[in-house]
């Protein structure tokens, strides 16, 4: 397998399920997703069946803190022993070209390993690979007993690189149909078409390995972000999974040592994304607290005193369309409360962007046991309607702008957790490529 040290990635063997398999139930959307909804993973578990699915090797994050849990947690290994033994994968050495289909839009992908030692999730990293957003340390354990002991990786991880000039992936995307097509079909629950195509052909892969250090060059990289020698290269930021690739790195810290630095698990399979691809597009992230046993009214005016200002819509499209239309220094979120729709005004904020302003508020909320849980919710109407239920309340913020993302975390560090995200919950990444993160046995 090659390996670009430099560039900070290898060349992967990646597994896929052999030919028989019904496609359409072995992708699974990723774990993070309808955390709330556990209606959703019931539908999934319906339409699987006894079929090999990726659904027995991951674990929905709505069961995390449930009596299901460790019982889940060790179906994914006893699931990845059986697999490997029953012999339903075929390898293939190189990378893929992903196309996802959803509606009219298309965007595309390119599966790659990405090299851990590379890769620092503190904020105020500098290296080549690094976080968007804060990485909530009490959120790793599970997922690191999930990762543990385990043979193999699915991932849902997608990550960014910024090529406004479009000369990684998209090259790739004009000669796609003379690669072979390793999968091609139709997702479950209408979530849009998979198309995967095989590259190895070393002239290909000498074009991608040029783009990429083109795009990695110090003196390319001072010139295009206006920034000194004191910022390191960014070249990779995450997109989405930024908890999985921290447990990845967190594993690998662990056990370098022992297995040696040529070990697989010093990689992670990822799907890499262009930040300009037409059809990528920044949702935000909306908030939800469960079971609130204080006055949060009250507590909102105390903490932001006399900077907050709240107004009554008479519906959630008029409240959205106040928050998403915003324009001067306040920052406007949207409040959802007892079936009445609001908008908060802060103004003089303390962050650069809402969802930070809000995040503050949360965290002092939460921690002297304002609510019982938060829920980080994609989709305006599902917050909406979780917000109106009683004891609950929802928070409706912006979108930011994709393009401001790089130069934010270069200069800035990473954003508040759950800034944005890529696409609605339906789009988000399904799981359909593994790799082994252990020797062959």
């Amino acid at each position: 397998m090659k390996i670009y040290e430099n560039l900070g990635f290898q060349i992967p063997e990646i597994l896929l399920p052999v030919d028989h398999i019904d496609f359409q139930k072995w992708a699974i959307i990723a774990c993070d997703q309808y955390t709330s909804q556990p209606e959703y993973w019931k539908e999934v578990e319906n339409i699987v069946g006894s079929s090999p699915s990726t659904l027995n090797m991951i674990l929905p994050e709505v069961y995390l803190d449930t009596d299901e849990e460790i019982n889940r947690i060790e179906l994914t290994k006893n699931t990845m022993d059986e697999y490997l033994e029953k012999g339903i994968f075929r390898s293939f050495e190189g990378l893929i070209l992903v196309e996802r289909l959803i509606g009219d839009k298309t965007r595309f992908g390119l599966m790659l390993a990405l090299d851990l030692e590379k890769y620092d999730f503190q904020k105020g990293s500098q290296t080549l690979i690094r976080a968007t957003e804060g990485t909530i340390i009490e959120r790793l354990p599970p997922r690191i007993r999930i990762r543990e002991g385990a043979k193999l990786e699915f991932p849902h991880i997608l990550v960014l690189i910024d090529d406004p000039e479009k000369t990684v992936i998209e090259p790739l995307v004009e000669k796609r149909l003379q690669f072979d097509k390793l999968y091609d079909f139709e997702l479950m629950k209408n979530s849009g078409h998979l198309i995967g195509y095989g590259i190895n052909q070393e002239d290909y892969l000498y074009s991608i390995q040029n783009a990429m250090a083109i795009l990695s060059n110090p003196d390319r990289f001072k010139k295009h972000y206006n920034v000194g020698d004191d910022f390191g290269v960014l070249l990779f930021a995450m997109g989405d999974g930024n908890h999985s690739l921290a447990t990845a790195k967190s594993i690998w810290e662990s056990v370098k040592s022992k297995v040696g630095m040529d070990h697989p698990s010093r990689y992670a399979l990822v799907e890499i994304e262009n930040i300009h691809d037409a059809g990528l597009d920044f949702e935000p992230i909306h908030r939800v607290l469960f079971n609130i046993n204080d006055n949060i009214l009250e507590k909102m005016r105390d903490f932001w005193k006399s900077d907050f200002d709240i107004t009554e819509y008479k519906n959630q499209h008029e409240m959205i369309s106040v928050v998403d239309n915003q324009s001067g220094k306040s920052h406007k979120f949207g409040f959802i409360f007892r079936s009445s729709y609001f908008v908060v005004d802060i103004k003089h904020p303390s962050t650069n962007l809402p969802v930070g302003t809000l995040q503050n508020f949360l965290d002092n909320f939460l921690q002297n046991g304002g609510a019982e849980k938060i829920d980080y919710v994609h989709g305006g109407e599902v917050t909406c309607r979780l917000g109106t239920k009683p004891g609950n309340c929802g928070f409706y913020l912006p979108a930011m702008e994709k393009n401001q993302l790089f130069k934010t975390v270069i200069l800035d560090g990473a954003l508040p957790r759950k800034t944005f995200s890529m696409g609605e919950a339906y789009e988000k990444r399904f799981y359909m490529e593994g790799r082994r993160i252990t020797r062959k046995e």
